[in-house]
């Protein structure tokens, strides 16, 4: 299906993969349609857009607090950005049903079953993968998604966090929607734990580029980000002038894109340059966090990884 390029005379147009997509059954076909938009239409919106999508987890405290116990984004902050990129990314590029995506799935279970999460984090977490891509991309994109390309991420993300064992799971964009806005609403607070996870991740996200540029660089990241997570971490918001220049060179580069030839081949999250951690290759089964015994309801014996797929 990703083919166009093979058909007739290699001539594709800029909206030709999206003809194709409204062709598809978002039901029947969302991963692949999904699969469409993140690596042909919109790899890197849709690398910003997750990035800000776990980063705003933080804000709810009993997840920016357990990060902080766990270490995992203060004191391994790249490995835990390469971790979760390579096997969310490795589900979306080879599917639910392939050797590689159920090895990923085990290893996301084997690490959140580890420790006392609620149902409720769980599900706010899943919401943030639905909802944010949507709203980056229509607001920054080279085009809006479309209605296809809504429910196709829906219904992937719904059967991730079935595959996770995520209760009560939105059956619709607007559910995904509300949910979030909702959770959002009542858990963001400040917690000095958490703002060490946002502040290191702010550190990490300056550290590909070089060190003078580090300060220009958060105020960019912070001045992308909205007014509760502000006021959640707070952080001193940037002024409306910044705000309105960084936003408006981010919408800039989506009209350039659209200018662009479409993609003529996948650009999967494994292949982006902020993967720093494995020069030399990586197995879905050695990576992600084992459990601490100690940490918020871990248990005493760690969960060993069984999965046998080599990445």
């Amino acid at each position: 299906m990703e083919n166009l390029w093979q058909k007739g005379d290699g001539t594709v147009k800029r909206f030709d993969r999206l003809v194709q997509i409204r062709r598809m059954d978002p039901y029947q076909e969302a991963t692949e349609i999904y699969r469409l938009s993140v690596a042909y239409e919109f790899p890197w919106d849709f690398t910003r857009a997750l990035e800000l999508a776990l980063y705003r987890t933080y804000a709810v405290p009993s997840i920016g607090r357990l990060l902080a116990e766990t270490a995992e984004l203060t004191e391994r902050t790249q490995k835990r950005y390469d971790d979760t990129s390579l096997l969310l990314d490795a589900v979306v590029e080879h599917g639910f049903g392939s050797d590689r995506g159920k090895t990923a799935i085990r290893r996301i279970n084997q690490m959140h079953r580890g420790y006392d999460i609620s149902d409720d984090d769980m599900r706010y977490v899943l919401c943030t993968f639905v909802v944010m891509p949507k709203r980056w991309i229509d607001a920054y994109g080279w085009r809006r998604m479309s209605r296809h390309e809504i429910v196709a991420s829906v219904v992937h993300y719904g059967t991730l966090g079935r595959h996770m064992g995520i209760k009560d799971i939105p059956e619709t964009y607007e559910e995904f929607e509300t949910c979030l806005d909702d959770y959002e609403a009542a858990h963001f607070a400040w917690d000095a734990e958490a703002r060490r996870v946002s502040d290191a991740t702010l550190d990490l996200m300056a550290s590909w580029y070089p060190r003078p540029l580090a300060p220009l660089l958060r105020t960019t990241t912070l001045a992308l980000l909205d007014d509760s997570l502000l006021h959640a971490f707070r952080y001193t918001p940037p002024s409306a002038a910044t705000r309105a220049w960084v936003r408006r060179a981010v919408r800039l580069r989506g009209r350039a894109v659209r200018l662009m030839a479409p993609r003529r081949g996948p650009h999967f999250a494994r292949q982006n340059w902020e993967i720093k951690g494995y020069p030399y290759g990586y197995r879905l089964a050695d990576l992600g966090t084992r459990p601490v015994p100690g940490l918020r309801g871990c248990p005493v014996r760690h969960v060993e990884a069984t999965g046998t797929e080599a990445g």
